[in-house]
């Protein structure tokens, strides 16, 4: 393990203190282990547990963070004798106690009635099971116990993840800058792809997740880069920076590869730009994100009925879910340590107590629904898409019946989709939209698009 310059404990210390005020217990933060490519020598990049990183703070391979009525415990196996050959010198076990200001020391047997935070992997997964003889899939009371005490402090961002954020939505507005610089027809996906991710590694740092860079804005997770961008064709690109503490943005932005937003995705760009605006303003301490969402819905509805393309009151076309044919996810996430914000830990993170997710198409995808809090932070990005598989389903074409004008629809072909994301941190007043430097206005969007061309 090699020590950053400059590494300070005092939030990941102070992070302890509060979880143990929340949750007494004895308790085991495992930080997952390396997946192999291939073979064991050959491992994908690691990436600790989000869970070990906010109460950590370094991305250990294979340590855990233990507790018990002693305190907190760093548990780590010795090195290998040639791990010194093949990644050189790592720090000392009295190097790392100091640093963290935690106890270094060997793993031990775990304590069977232990509550975990599990990392995401399947080889520690087995490993857990293994040492304490119980399934680990099948959380205890006290797992669940100790998964609401996390949540209830990763939900609201204390001073050290604002400003990991805020070094995340720099980088990230930096890399979309990059990629609009880049785009011109006859250039490939997946150079405007480099240029993005090459401003990231500029400035130390990765992705958070499989970045989308696509003339395909339809698929809403197009991670292949095939195609050759073409004038006329919109270019989507969903990318977000990971801060070397773990960090994530989250950013979308659809520009047009000649330059020129042709007047019927200028429209429609339009129209997505009123959602998100409306949705970013509705981003109020106590507001509940589930009526975020639906602001959003409603003034997409009202926008799709002006220029016809839906019929009828749009507050009806949301409440039956027809306008979700075209904006069929949800407004957004939470954001932070993972680029939607404990998601391993499912709806217990993501929903209030007593709320569940609707089995209404589109609105059964909103991944968050809680009352916001000053200091949570959450994307805010809606969007339009045509996508066949969508419009062509039988029961989705009832539900819309002539409510949906397919003529009027089919004038927009030149718009397979559109989405603009931006960071959200919820304050005492107005919203803090992070990523506010990066233009989002059609005008300052073609201003961008070509500037690096040549």
């Amino acid at each position: 393990m090699f020590l950053p310059a400059g590494f300070d404990a005092t939030p990941f210390r102070a992070r302890r203190a509060r979880l143990r005020e929340r949750f007494a217990g004895p308790l085991i933060v495992d930080a997952g282990r390396p997946a192999p490519r291939n073979y064991p020598g050959n491992p994908f990049p690691f990436r600790a547990s989000s869970h070990f990183l906010y109460l950590v703070g370094l991305p250990i391979d294979g340590a855990r963070l233990v507790a018990d009525a002693d305190g907190f415990a760093l548990e780590v196996a010795p090195l290998h004798p040639d791990d010194a050959l093949w990644h050189g010198a790592s720090a000392s076990r009295e190097e790392l106690a100091a640093a963290l200001d935690l106890p270094v020391r060997d793993p031990a047997a775990p304590t069977r009635e232990a509550a975990l935070l599990l990392p995401a992997d399947a080889a520690s997964r087995h490993v857990l099971s293994a040492a304490l003889g119980r399934d680990v899939e099948t959380p205890s009371e006290a797992d669940l116990a100790l998964q609401d005490a996390i949540i209830a402090l990763r939900l609201v961002h204390d001073a050290h993840a604002i400003a990991e954020l805020e070094r995340a939505a720099e980088a990230t507005v930096a890399a979309h800058r990059a990629g609009m610089a880049a785009t011109r027809p006859g250039v490939h996906e997946h150079q405007i792809r480099a240029a993005m991710e090459a401003a990231l590694r500029a400035r130390g740092m990765g992705t958070s997740y499989n970045p989308i860079v696509t003339t395909r804005g339809e698929v809403l997770h197009e991670n292949a880069q095939r195609h050759v961008a073409q004038a006329g064709d919109l270019l989507l690109a969903d990318v977000g920076a990971e801060t070397p503490g773990g960090f994530a943005g989250d950013v979308t932005r659809t520009w047009p590869v000649a330059g020129t937003y042709s007047a019927t995705q200028r429209t429609i760009y339009d129209l997505v730009l009123a959602a998100h605006a409306a949705a970013v303003a509705a981003c109020r301490p106590g507001a509940r994100y589930r009526d975020v969402h639906l602001e959003a819905c409603r003034v997409l509805a009202e926008g799709l009925v002006a220029i016809g393309i839906l019929r009828g009151d749009p507050a009806e076309l949301v409440a039956d879910g027809v306008h979700a044919l075209l904006f069929p996810h949800g407004v957004g996430h939470l954001l932070g340590l993972d680029v939607h914000d404990m998601e391993d830990l499912g709806d217990r993170a993501g929903y209030a107590p007593g709320r569940e997710r609707s089995a209404q198409f589109g609105l059964g995808y909103l991944r968050l629904d809680r009352d916001l809090q000053p200091g949570m932070a959450v994307t805010i990005e809606p969007g339009f898409y045509q996508v066949p598989a969508i419009l062509e389903r039988p029961a989705l074409r009832a539900l819309a019946g002539d409510r949906l004008d397919t003529d009027e629809l089919a004038k927009f072909a030149d718009v397979r989709g559109i989405r603009i994301e931006d960071d959200v941190l919820i304050t005492d007043a107005a919203p803090r939209v992070l990523t506010q430097a990066l233009g989002r206005t059609a005008a300052e969007v073609e201003a961008a698009v070509g500037a690096g061309a040549g």
